[in-house]
């Protein structure tokens, strides 16, 4: 491990396209409202937020050789995102995430179409293998194929670098089961976490989450993140555990909220800032993303999340 060395974020990127009505839908029938699209992707919007936290950033991802891949490669290296070693697959689609918010801007339901990860196989990773060995940590996302992400793992092993993981979705999140022994850090959603521990718990009862990000420990995690939306954060590691209270704010859109929070919280930990204090940067990264329509705010920056830090 290069502990001066760049993060190294693995997974997805694709346009975000999110649609929020004015009034209530009605089923069967189309509902006046707002459309926008941006880019987006969980690994994607990790890097980003990283790279505006002027953390040294590159990005392994899969786009197609289409307008929505040179958008979302175009803007990435703009926000200072290292992509130069980024797969480009010629007469593919790049990915999309479609999302229908209701009128206070809340997930409804929403469609992923990632199929282009599958682009990224196990060669891909084994050819950038100096990628790993030069890295402080490795970050990704529970988009790739289970033999990809087994090389992940292996490699990260291999040159002894953390590996943080964000589990996705509840769908993707068993895709991290077999190798939660190997996760340095790993930030679930309520939903996610029910799916990893194999149990249900009430996501507004922090002591029942606390309970499942103990059970994640015990099966092998270092460190857990729980985010419980309004509820806040839990935090758990062998030595100590506890819960930050959420920073209430008005709602203008959900998406990529989460990815802020594990960027800030990766960005504390890769600082070596105390725990409790990484879990308040990332519930204040996320409360600065709900209050913007745009995925990654284009304005984040460390003086910014030390301006609004929850205390």
């Amino acid at each position: 491990m290069n502990e001066a060395g760049h993060v190294l974020v693995i997974g997805g990127a694709n346009l975000d396209i999110r649609g929020r009505p004015i009034r209530t839908p009605v089923s069967s029938s189309s509902t006046p409202g707002s459309i926008q699209i941006s880019p987006g992707g969980v690994a994607r919007n990790i890097a980003e937020n990283l790279a505006r936290l002027e953390v040294e950033t590159i990005l392994l991802t899969a786009v197609g050789d289409d307008d929505g891949g040179e958008r979302i490669l175009g803007q990435a290296a703009g926000a200072g995102i290292d992509i130069s070693e980024a797969l480009i697959v010629e007469n593919a689609r790049t990915g999309a995430y479609m999302a229908i918010l209701d009128e206070d801007g809340g997930l409804v339901t929403a469609i992923d179409d990632n199929s282009i990860m599958k682009a990224l196989t196990p060669a891909y990773f084994q050819q950038r293998k100096a990628l790993f060995e030069e890295a402080s940590l490795v970050a990704v996302d529970a988009n790739l194929t289970p033999d990809s992400l087994a090389t992940v793992v292996s490699q990260c092993r291999e040159y002894d670098v953390p590996l943080y993981g964000d589990p996705t979705s509840t769908a993707l999140s068993e895709r991290f089961k077999p190798h939660l022994v190997s996760f340095s850090m790993i930030s679930p959603n309520a939903l996610e976490a029910q799916a990893l521990c194999g149990k249900f718990f009430d996501a507004s009862d922090p002591d029942a989450a606390l309970v499942a990000a103990n059970q994640l420990i015990g099966m092998g995690v270092q460190t857990v993140f729980i985010a419980l939306a309004e509820f806040g954060v839990i935090y758990a590691t062998n030595e100590t555990r506890g819960h930050v209270t959420a920073l209430q704010t008005p709602i203008v859109d959900p998406t990529g909220a989460g990815d802020a929070m594990t960027a800030a919280i990766i960005f504390g930990l890769r600082e070596e800032i105390p725990l409790d204090e990484c879990v308040a940067l990332g519930v204040t990264a996320a409360a600065l993303t709900l209050r913007s329509s745009e995925t990654v705010r284009s304005d984040l920056s460390v003086d910014l999340l030390y301006d609004e830090l929850i205390v």
